[in-house]
């Protein structure tokens, strides 16, 4: 990647997340039509940019005292394996250790095949928990 890389701490702007979530094939299971509230209610966001384009984001999700969830991670297929999603995941954690009191749950989602990514920010399996979700 040629051009500078810039992190800043802000939740996308509907368009921004639109773009992001159709550019990593999320579009079919996004409601669009709530995303902006939904941006509004998150408790922290960032968005990695290159020459003056969105081409990455992240959020963080939940009640802001024990529950924080990680989500929407994403970064447009073109510019990934160029250390942009590590780069919002840093700046995720350490929103986490400044914002988040001791023993909070912090948990997130991962597409198959990102396990050891996310592994490499100390997010792993649990032995005795098991994700279950519904979509509506």
């Amino acid at each position: 990647m040629t051009n500078k890389l810039v992190i800043i701490e802000r939740v996308p702007t509907i368009e921004e997340y639109t773009k992001l979530c159709t550019s990593v094939g999320w579009r079919s299971v996004m409601n669009f039509d709530v995303a902006h509230e939904a941006l509004n209610n998150s408790l922290y966001g960032v968005v990695a940019i290159v020459s003056d384009e969105v081409v990455g984001m992240g959020r963080v999700v939940g009640d802001g005292s024990i529950y924080f969830y990680i989500q929407d991670i994403a970064v447009m297929p073109e510019y990934q394996n160029n250390g942009i999603g590590k780069e919002i995941m840093n700046s995720i954690i350490n929103y986490l250790k400044t914002n988040a009191p001791a023993k909070a749950f912090v948990g997130l989602f991962a597409a198959n095949g990102t396990e050891r990514f996310y592994e490499s920010f100390k997010l792993y399996r649990h032995n005795e928990l098991t994700g279950l979700f519904r979509v509506i």
